[in-house]
């Protein structure tokens, strides 16, 4: 992730290459701890165990993403949106890790924002995929 000077993430910084340093990764989910599989590990499980691996090694670089179950997920999605962020990402609790799209992992995108802007106007290799 990359901020802009106030501070909203900027998938442009990132793309092309404007970070200047201040870009960081945030984490949010753990897969694998020293040779365990944790893909059928509960979310929680895999964020608490994520969380303490960060706590004991990460550097500055890299930031724990909490996870927000206090509030409904389209309050957040509004408030998101209106701070011109480019979406957000829901798992279900108690759900186990799946790679690709499932009912458990969700993306939404703001429509508004120039990430989802230039996806539409720009071909992404969609005809590759057909």
């Amino acid at each position: 992730m990359a901020c802009d000077r106030d501070g909203v993430p900027s998938f442009d910084r990132l793309r092309y290459r404007r970070g200047d340093g201040a870009v960081f990764l945030y984490a949010f989910d753990l897969i694998e701890l020293n040779g365990q599989d944790l893909r059928r590990e509960p979310l929680e499980a895999r964020k608490r165990a994520l969380a303490t691996v960060l706590r004991a090694k990460a550097g500055a670089g890299i930031q724990f993403n909490e996870h927000c179950d206090d509030l409904p997920a389209e309050v957040v999605f509004r408030h998101a949106c209106k701070l011109g962020f480019e979406g957000i990402v829901s798992k279900r609790l108690g759900s186990p890790y799946r790679s690709g799209r499932s009912r458990d992992w969700l993306k939404m995108k703001n429509p508004a924002a120039p990430a989802a802007k230039r996806e539409a106007e720009e071909d992404w290799g969609r005809d590759k995929w057909r």
